[in-house]
């Protein structure tokens, strides 16, 4: 079969961080990711079967690792060489069309009794990722043992796979384990009902998430931040009321909440006060929903949040430093939205984030945010694409290996 190894290399790990500083991307041709042929190893146990992917996309963290840029965090938490590869759409053995739900939690690593948030629903926060009868991995595309799909062919526990409706087209199903990344964020947020909500960044997390609280919560205003002209089309038919530029954001939320800046120069003499100057605010927003995952969104994030207030984590963020002062000083909530599982919803009532997922790429007919695909022998034009998709118009970037698992298939 074929499939993009990512081997355990310090020294190419090293150079694909720099030739990534010198171009967005550039880790794909000098890094441990390589293109070859392979033989898939034995299933992993009988409740396993083999998916041949159709379409897999590329994330951040996809990109992050790649790139030389993921944290050292996970070095225990994955198993090499690994396949990447967890946004998958793709066929059974028996033809039936399926979406993979990625997370390898105590049910696919035969662990009996399931650890506390397994019992819950709540796969991605498992306690066992690195034990059972896997090798360690937090899911699908970073364990030696189950392949990914960057690949013709890995292997699934059946747990996690979903059945796609037929209505559904290829595109629009590899867009449901990111939207289902958005609905678990949205609901993290804790939104109040007429309440404020800033979104930072618009890529595809950002976007998703949108769309997720205008289904879920029933905010006032929801102000989200873009880079691209592209990205702000996009974020304001998703669901944002006020689409702002990055660097725009505290006055925006200083206009939005009627909240006064604390600026450096507040001390001043009105006469020697720079007019613009905003270093943060008073109030700000009930929550900030951080979709970018940097030193300065994170800074922004706690700079415009209402003292009490929530902000939420999204996505894999990239190793920072941070002053932390007003997080302790005005009382912050800073918490992680990292998967899915079993959500609860304002009724009262519970759902499989997947079925939510489903639902939101279906109403906002998501897979239009698929801008273009690649085959794997085509891995470095796709990985510099997709790192600098903003800036390109595009959003979601994928492999298309649907002419290749008819090649393989045996």
């Amino acid at each position: 079969m074929k499939a993009l190894e990512f081997h355990r290399n310090i020294p190419r790990f090293a150079a694909a961080r720099l030739a990534d500083s010198l171009a967005p991307g550039g880790g794909a041709g000098v890094g441990p990711l390589k293109l070859a042929e392979i033989d898939q190893p034995a299933p992993p146990g009988s409740d396993w079967v083999r998916v041949r992917p159709r379409l897999a996309g590329i994330c951040g963290s996809d990109l992050a690792t790649v790139n030389g840029r993921s944290a050292r965090y996970f070095e225990p938490l994955v198993s090499f060489p690994f396949i990447p590869g967890h946004e998958v759409v793709g066929d059974l053995d028996d033809d039936t069309r399926v979406v993979l739900e990625p997370v390898l939690g105590c049910v696919s690593r035969n662990i009996t009794p399931t650890c506390a948030p397994c019992d819950d629903g709540r796969l991605g926060n498992c306690e066992h990722v690195t034990f059972g009868d896997l090798e360690p991995g937090i899911q699908t595309g970073s364990c030696h043992d189950t392949g990914g799909g960057w690949s013709t062919a890995f292997w699934a526990h059946n747990s996690q796979l979903h059945t796609v409706p037929d209505d559904l087209s290829d595109e629009a199903a590899v867009i449901v384990e990111p939207a289902a990344c958005g609905v678990h964020a949205a609901l993290m947020a804790n939104v109040p009902d007429n309440g404020t909500v800033v979104v930072l960044g618009s890529g595809t997390l950002g976007l998703l998430t949108l769309a997720a609280l205008r289904v879920h919560t029933n905010p006032r205003t929801i102000l989200a931040t873009a880079r691209y002209p592209e990205q702000r089309q996009m974020a304001s038919s998703l669901g944002a009321d006020m689409v702002t530029a990055p660097d725009e954001v505290r006055r925006s939320v200083r206009r939005m909440t009627g909240s006064r800046a604390v600026s450096q120069a507040g001390n001043r003499p009105r006469s020697n006060a720079h007019a613009g100057s905003v270093d943060r605010l008073s109030g700000g927003a009930d929550v900030v929903i951080d979709c970018v995952g940097s030193a300065d969104s994170l800074t922004d994030a706690m700079a415009i949040t209402r003292p009490r207030g929530r902000i939420v984590l999204v996505g894999m963020p990239a190793t920072v430093n941070l002053e932390l002062t007003p997080l302790w000083h005005r009382e912050l909530e800073l918490v992680g939205a990292y998967t899915y599982g079993t959500e609860l919803l304002a009724d009262g009532s519970s759902s499989r984030t997947f079925d939510l997922a489903f639902d939101l790429v279906r109403r906002f007919d998501l897979g239009n945010l698929v801008s273009a695909t690649y085959p794997l022998n085509r891995y470095q034009d796709a990985i510099q694409h997709a790192s600098s998709a903003g800036s390109r118009g595009a959003v979601k970037i994928a492999f298309d290996l649907r002419d290749e698992k008819e090649r393989y298939r045996q």
